[in-house]
């Protein structure tokens, strides 16, 4: 039964990745399709891992800034919900702002404060809370923004060198100076 259910896991993991190889070969509307089908089966009470990948990257099909918004806090949700057993059993990396594929890159960084959770779940909150802070500042929410860019700044610090945050770390500072000019 453990088996089935790791191999229906990597099935999930598979899908997503094939779509976000759609998102990167600029097929947007396919890979939002193929999103959409993956989160009507997943549903709200699916894995919360495959919850906030699925969501991480959704909110990239968007056309629109609030649904934009309204994925990345799904994603998030879902981080929030994320246990330590779950994580580590699928060796939790990768993630969005370096163009990374599931399992690489940009989630490889961490957040203090979550109780409970493991540095391999902090690892996700940097990347989040830089897309929440950059879906923001297009929706004209500057306070919101800065919230968010602080808080991502703060989680990647807390990984001194652990990961890959340098991506991170660039996306946060390209933020602040956006967030600077307006």
């Amino acid at each position: 039964m453990r088996e089935r259910q790791e191999a229906s896991e990597d099935a999930v993991m598979t899908r997503i990745g094939q779509a976000v190889i759609l998102l990167h070969g600029g097929d947007r509307e396919e890979a939002r399709n193929r999103f959409g089908e993956l989160w009507a089966e997943l549903g709200e009470a699916g894995d919360a891992f495959h919850r906030c990948a699925l969501a991480h990257y959704m909110a990239d099909t968007q056309d629109d800034p609030g649904d934009e918004l309204a994925w990345d806090l799904r994603a998030l949700t879902a981080a929030d919900g994320l246990g330590e057993e779950s994580a580590a059993e699928r060796g939790v990396g990768g993630g969005r702002a370096d163009g990374g594929e599931p399992g690489g890159g940009r989630w490889a960084e961490a957040r203090e404060g979550v109780p409970g959770a493991s540095s391999v779940v902090r690892a996700f909150y940097p990347s989040l809370h830089l897309n929440l802070a950059a879906d923001y500042l297009k929706l004209q929410r500057p306070e919101a923004a800065r919230l968010h860019l602080d808080r991502a700044r703060d989680a990647a610090d807390a990984l001194g060198a652990e990961g890959d945050v340098n991506g991170v770390r660039a996306g946060i500072d390209r933020l602040e100076r956006l967030l600077r000019e307006r």
